[in-house]
């Protein structure tokens, strides 16, 4: 089974993990083994929370004309296909590196609060 650190390290690396969640991931890893470990632990839970996006929320933007801007006509069509194969899958969840770690991560938010 992975470490937590890990799985933090992962979702703080992923290209497509934003700034807000980065940052509180970085202040998580650097605060282990301090007094102020629980508080950026809970903090980082917060954040990854407000950050997973599920499934339908992607497939939505990835469709969206925002979307395409943001990816290109090609890349958004590849990811909404992606995002469709999911879904058929049953997958709840974004299937981005910064998402999968994040829903990891969730799953054991126990183990660090």
């Amino acid at each position: 089974m992975k470490e937590i650190t890990q799985i933090v390290q992962e979702m703080i690396s992923a290209h497509s993990c934003y700034q807000g969640l980065k940052d509180a991931g970085q202040a998580y890893l650097d605060s282990i083994g301090t007094d102020m470990e629980k508080q950026a632990a809970k903090k980082l839970i917060e954040v990854t929370e407000d950050s997973v996006q599920s499934i339908d929320e992607v497939l939505e933007f990835f469709q969206s004309e925002r979307g395409k801007q943001v990816f290109g006509e090609e890349t958004a069509a590849n990811l909404t296909k992606q995002a469709k194969e999911v879904k058929a899958k049953d997958g709840k969840y974004c299937f981005c590196p910064a998402c999968t770690a994040g829903v990891e991560l969730l799953k054991r938010k126990a183990e660090i609060l």
